[in-house]
This record gives structure tokens, C-alpha cells and sequence, in this order.
């Protein structure tokens, strides 16, 4: 079992982690959270859950022990696989998402797409002991980088619009979604885009 990988990050997506572990590119499927935690670093080191199946081995990747028992907690609910958890984890913080826990706020938690409120009560009935087991502290956290990026660029258009789609999103609406944001707010960073627009979704 792979407990986590360290090495220099050879390719970066809002949604994907390719880490060179001497010679062997290891890719894994990371948050916005991870992605903002290892962006603009030439090395990093991300703790691992394997998902593997009959026709697939599949690499989750996170920059935080805690993030990564958050994303167990949530699979090991029924009927939230692994890319559903990570929808969820890049739409809010750990710290925001203990916060919903805490507060059972499945009203906000429901607005996660593919969550409906039935199944964001369940989430919250089912984690809410075993989140405040983790001792995660229940305050917001900023974790994206405030830095203006270059007027309205193509390049974090394009960024955001792909890790939408590798997030299982129609190409369509989702583009037309990620044009409205950027138009409104030209100088969000690409994470910021995304995380609204999981929201609009």
C-alpha cells in the first residue's frame, strides 16, 4: 500500500498531480485544496488513497493527512464514490467542511452537484461524530492564492474549464458558466473559478 509520494511535480491541473518519484511518474487525482497547497512549488509530497478496481488502478492524492481521512470518511458512505468526494473537497475547505458538519448545514452541503439534500443529511448524520474525531479546527480557511492573475486570460479559462470536465461536468454549460465568472470577475485565480463554479453547476 502506498502511503504517500515525494517527488518533483513534473505536470499540474486544478484537478491532476504528476509527481516524478525517481524516473516513474506517479499521476493522482487531487482537490482545489491540494492543488492551492502545492501550486508554484517544484516538489511536493501527497498522501495516498489507491482506488482499485477490476479495470482501473486509481491514485487519489492530498497535501494533508487530514484532508485525506476527510475523503475516507466520505467514501465510505454509500453511494459516494471518489470523484464525489473530491467534488465535494474541492468545494469547500476541511476546516469549512468540518464547519458544515458541526452546524448540520445540509442545506449548503447540498449545493455540491450530485448531492441532494437527502443525501447531504446522510453525509452529516453519518460523519459528524467520526469528523469531530479528526480534531479538525471548525474556522474558514483561505486557502487559494490572492494574487490577481493577467486580465482575462484564455489560459485560466481553459485550466478551469478542463478540470470541470475531468470532474465529470458537460462541456457546454460548464464553459458558458466559466465565461460568465471570468467576465464578472476577471482577476480570479483559477481555483477560485472553479470553486464557483461548482456551484453554479
Amino acid at each position: 500500500m502506498i502511503e504517500y509520494i515525494k517527488g518533483a511535480i513534473d505536470e499540474l491541473t486544478p484537478a491532476t498531480a504528476t509527481i516524478d518519484c525517481g524516473g516513474v511518474g506517479y499521476l493522482a487525482n487531487i482537490s482545489l485544496n491540494t492543488f492551492s497547497a502545492i501550486q508554484g512549488k517544484p516538489s511536493a509530497k501527497l498522501y495516498i488513497h489507491e482506488a482499485i478496481r477490476e479495470d482501473a488502478w486509481v491514485l487519489f492524492g492530498f497535501a494533508t493527512k487530514q484532508e485525506r481521512s476527510l475523503f475516507l470518511l466520505l467514501i465510505s458512505i454509500s453511494g459516494i464514490g471518489g470523484n464525489t468526494a473530491r467534488t465535494i473537497l474541492s468545494s469547500f475547505s476541511p476546516a469549512e467542511l468540518c464547519n458544515i458538519m458541526y452546524e448540520g448545514n445540509d442545506r449548503l452541503l447540498s449545493t455540491v452537484k450530485g448531492l441532494g439534500k437527502k443525501t447531504a443529511q446522510k453525509i452529516i448524520l453519518e460523519l459528524k461524530d467520526k469528523v469531530a474525531a479528526l480534531g479538525i479546527e471548525g474556522t474558514e480557511v483561505q486557502t487559494a492564492d490572492n494574487t490577481p492573475s493577467v486580465a482575462i486570460n484564455k489560459e485560466v479559462y481553459d485550466e478551469a474549464v478542463e478540470a470541470l470536465k475531468m470532474l465529470g461536468f458537460p462541456p457546454a454549460p460548464t464553459a458558458k458558466v466559466v465565461r460568465t465568472i471570468l467576465t464578472d470577475e476577471p482577476d480570479l485565480p483559477v481555483e477560485k473559478v472553479i470553486k464557483k463554479a461548482l456551484k453554479m453547476l
